[in-house]
């Protein structure tokens, strides 16, 4: 099974996300909590300093892990579900285990709401 070119840079993307043990513990701590965080409570939970945090959170919502919703002059971060289903068959995909699945997405934002709305418009 071949991957296309965007689908590849895609997975690099994903997999050089998750190539830094901070944002794993992040992604981590963000699936378990199961609810929104602020980047203060991230802090405390993982023992990185906030700027750090702010930088790791901007890359993972880049790629899609992470969704920022704002709250007042905050920000509150959760772990984007889709990505938690994606990522595994990606993995699979990527070492020639799955066929080519349709709608496995992890977008940042809304994007993947949209894509899969526009795969299923046909």
């Amino acid at each position: 099974m071949k991957i296309d070119r965007a689908s590849a840079q895609t997975y690099a993307r994903w997999f050089q996300a998750l190539a830094d043990a901070n944002r794993v513990v992040i992604c981590n701590l963000l699936a378990d909590a199961g609810r929104p965080m602020t980047v203060g409570e991230i802090v405390e939970a993982v023992d990185i300093g906030q700027s750090t945090v702010s930088h790791h959170l901007k890359l993972l919502a880049e790629v899609g892990f992470v969704q920022a919703a704002p709250r007042g002059t905050a920000r509150l971060y959760r772990f984007n579900q889709r990505c938690l289903e994606a990522f595994p068959t990606a993995a699979e995909l990527v070492m020639g285990q799955l066929p080519r699945a349709q709608g496995v997405q992890c977008l940042p934002g809304g994007q993947a709401i949209q894509q899969r709305q526009q795969e299923i418009a046909g």
